[in-house]
């Protein structure tokens, strides 16, 4: 993986960017990974401009599966309604999709991907492993190497804070691979979508994903190192530390409940 060349980069990126920014950095690149606060409306419409500006060749989603992708012709894409009733969008567990009914009306002018994996997939890669799960060439994106002990730590603690500090430590690991799963599908489907119809392909998904040093991106650059990639990030508060992102922009936060409010 390419984390250490992906970090050292990034360190010149340490102010937000402006859209005309974004717009020019992103520019030349075959895959577009936009990050995203799932709830927040503010980042939501900061990626459908930049799909606006920049027409991708088609979109993959993290929220809907490969199947649910398929469904999508231009006709069910031009009615919200519609779409989110064919999609089960109600009880998908995702934001409201008005957030995001702007980046799926680009399935009226292009493809959409999915690559949502079901609860017995990720539950079987927390078990398991990804490798053993996953319906691609688990070797071409790295999934049966384990990973470095520091990059290991460290995602293990972000799995941590993520949960509110409440899991016990031996689960960990297994969260881990559960992410490592997803990644892995999301890149395999950005890379098919790139393959079919050229770029650029823009993938919508949380930051979590879109990040440089270990998430989809660093996955791209192991299994197709000639595609170039662009990562940006969205954020509610000014990022500490190192942002691996090649851009970073922030919207204001979303009044929401303490999601760690039942641990204490």
């Amino acid at each position: 993986m390419a984390c250490a060349l992906c970090l050292g980069a990034l360190k010149a990126v340490a102010q937000e960017a402006e859209l005309s920014d974004i717009l020019s950095a992103a520019q030349g690149a075959q895959i577009l990974i936009l990050g995203e606060v799932h709830d927040n409306p503010g980042h939501h419409a900061r990626q459908a401009e930049i799909l606006d500006r920049l027409m991708p060749s088609a979109v993959v989603f993290e929220m809907i599966s490969a199947d649910a992708a398929a469904r999508i012709t231009p006709d069910l894409a031009r009615d919200p309604a519609a779409l989110a009733l064919a999609l089960d969008w109600a009880n998908s567990g995702w934001p409201d999709f008005a957030f995001y009914a702007p980046l799926f009306a680009l399935g009226a002018q292009v493809p959409v991907y999915g690559a949502h994996l079901d609860r017995a997939a990720v539950r079987a890669a927390f078990d398991r492993g990804a490798a053993a799960v996953f319906a691609g060439d688990s070797a071409r994106f790295g999934l049966n190497d384990a990973l470095p002990q520091a990059e290991q730590t460290a995602r293990e603690a972000e799995q941590m804070a993520a949960h509110c500090d409440a899991l016990p430590d031996h689960l960990l690991p297994g969260f881990v691979e559960a992410q490592r799963l997803r990644d892995a599908a999301l890149a395999m489907a950005a890379l098919a979508a790139w393959d079919a119809h050229g770029g650029p392909v823009a993938v919508i998904t949380g930051n979590g994903h879109a990040r440089r040093d270990w998430g989809v991106p660093a996955l791209l650059a192991r299994a197709a190192p000639e595609v170039a990639v662009f990562a940006l990030g969205q954020f509610e508060a000014l990022p500490g530390g190192d942002v691996p992102f090649d851009r970073w922009a922030m919207s204001a936060p979303v009044d929401r409940p303490d999601p760690c409010a039942a641990f204490r």
